[in-house]
């Protein structure tokens, strides 16, 4: 914002008559309303942009029940607040992260490009931010922007790293800890002998006073960008919170669960916790909106919402490249949109960072490989908006240093379009989800143990009482295949027809009748990741299998 000035008064006097002062007068009214019908035409009418983006959030919210019909588990989880952003926006059918992992994810995002060219970006511990990549926040800050954060942005999170300004754009001056949902109010409930509507009151005033301290810092007019990110959806939660926090009967999953995943009554509980945590990013995305509208500032907000990965602590979510660890929700609301529209354009989030800046009407670096959607969602059309959105690029380098021998990371590309999913493993020798460590024929941890400690096995899964539960019955026949599903080496290829095999279990990568799709997909991926300098498959494709990229927790 330009510094405003005031002008100094002249030494001089001025004697006038009564004709003189008339006189006078008639200019200066003349000059203010000059000096009004500048100032209007000054005004900054650019949006507003609301990013609410959830960690560890996949495609789960009661308005996808229309793509996915009554019977999916979409139809269980009460998001009534997403859902009426659905009602009069944007819900995307086929949205997908880069990278299903939460630093690679977001450096992504940030940058608008493929996770793979942000450097130390591309990993999780380990990351440092090179600060000559551009980004999305601080180019609409530069752009005259109010810009700032509550919760989580940029994984590591320090002023060194922080791709989005450092802390003077953090406002949690009322806390954080809606970031721990259900366990802070299992905590008032029993310590404070709060009822359960009282308990989730504490945490959603924490929400509306941080949101309130980011709008008393904005400067007149200005146009503001905010990124609301809380980390509730992130393990760990109390067991049984999707029941009695939210009403989520775990056994009403019952049948609907993923084929992937075991239909048992231990893992139908975990889900609907898990479901419980987007309902509690429900009511607090409720209480951000109803600051915004409050303050007259919602209906020129651009409304974003969506999430950084798959479910966390489940087979073939988080850390993977099936659609249960890359596939997310994104719903947008534009200004003046009032007719809800279903698409099926495939997008990438690293094509937010374009159209963020679009909207600001800030320039958007050639660097970028994501492209503005814009044009997508001022469109009136429903379906197939860009015919050019067919497909999308996801992959994975490393998530967890310790997890593999010489930190290695589990390297995979994968190119996803409407009928098929075909996967890369450069790495078949390397287990995926890390290495069995304390997991052997005959021994395991207790479940206790699995259900609390990450690293002590198979560390790209986060512990939980599904991870717990699969261990624990992995030699039991009926089981053994989910166990395999979760942790077993994978081949180099994997290819899944969608029409027949929605949840990606059957890999038809070795059936001839599927040659030539195979064939055409590996060549469409291997040309879009020469294109933008994928290092995995640029000269001897080695760079993420050194240092700096395998060392344990490099700075």
């Amino acid at each position: 914002m330009a510094k405003r000035t005031t002008g100094q008064q002249s030494s001089g006097s001025l004697v006038l008559s009564a004709k003189g002062f008339l006189e006078m007068k008639k200019i200066l009214c003349t000059l203010g309303l000059l000096l009004s019908a500048t100032s209007l035409q000054a005004a900054d009418n650019r949006p507003n942009i609301l990013f609410a983006f959830a960690d560890d959030w996949g495609k789960y919210a009661g308005c996808y029940a229309k793509v996915d019909g009554a019977a999916s588990l979409n139809a269980l989880v009460k998001t009534p607040t997403i859902d009426s952003i659905a009602d009069r926006g944007t819900l995307f059918k086929h949205a997908f992260v880069t990278a299903p992992s939460c630093t690679p994810c977001r450096s992504s995002l940030l940058s608008g490009q493929y996770f793979y060219r942000t450097g130390r970006g591309a990993i999780l511990q380990g990351a440092v931010w090179d600060s000559s990549i551009p980004t999305y926040p601080l180019l609409l800050q530069e752009a005259g922007y109010h810009v700032g954060q509550t919760y989580k942005v940029w994984s590591p999170g320090t002023p060194k790293d922080a791709p989005y300004g450092g802390r003077e754009n953090e406002f949690e001056s009322a806390g954080n800890k809606f970031n721990t949902f259900s366990q802070q109010v299992t905590n008032l409930k029993k310590n404070q002998k709060k009822t359960l509507e009282e308990a989730k009151a504490v945490l959603l005033d924490e929400v509306r006073k941080n949101v309130e301290s980011f709008l008393d810092t904005r400067e007149g007019d200005q146009p503001f960008c905010y990124w609301w990110g809380p980390t509730n959806v992130h393990r760990k939660w109390i067991k049984g919170s999707g029941k009695t926090l939210w009403g989520i009967d775990p056994d009403s999953l019952e049948g609907k669960l993923p084929k992937f995943l075991p239909d048992v009554h231990e893992v139908r509980q975990d889900f609907a916790d898990y479901l419980g945590e987007a309902a509690a990013f429900d009511a607090g995305l409720s209480e951000v909106l109803a600051v915004l509208k409050e303050s007259g500032e919602l209906k020129n907000t651009v409304v974003v919402i969506s999430g950084d990965h798959g479910a966390p602590g489940f087979p073939r979510g988080k850390c993977n490249l099936y659609d249960f660890g890359t596939q997310v929700p994104l719903v947008v609301s534009i200004p003046g949109q009032v007719k809800p529209r279903i698409v099926e354009d495939f997008v990438n989030l690293m094509d937010l960072a374009p159209t963020f800046l679009e909207f600001g009407e800030a320039e958007v670096p050639e660097v970028m490989t994501g492209r503005s959607l814009v044009s997508v969602l001022e469109s009136s059309k429903s379906g197939l908006v860009d015919q050019s959105r067919s497909w999308v690029v996801t992959g994975r380098e490393r998530h967890v240093a310790k997890v593999r021998d010489g930190f290695l990371p589990y390297p995979q590309r994968a190119i996803r379009t409407k009928d098929y999913l075909y996967i890369i493993n450069f790495k078949p020798d390397r287990w995926p989800m890390g290495a069995p460590m304390t997991v052997t024929k005959d021994m395991a941890p207790p479940a206790e143990q699995l259900e609390n400690n990450t690293f002590i096995c198979f560390g790209d899964l986060d512990a939980s009482p599904t991870k717990a539960w699969l261990i624990e019955h992995r030699h039991q026949q009926r089981w053994k295949q989910y166990y395999d599903w979760a942790f077993s080496k994978r081949p180099m290829e994997e290819l899944y027809v969608l029409v027949d095999d929605p949840d990606q279990v059957h890999n038809v990568a070795g059936n001839l009748k599927y040659r030539d799709v195979k064939s055409q997909l590996k060549s469409q991926l291997m040309k879009e990741l020469e294109t933008t300098g994928d290092p995995r498959v640029m000269g001897d494709g080695s760079t993420f299998d050194k240092p700096p990229f395998t060392g344990a927790f490099n700075r």
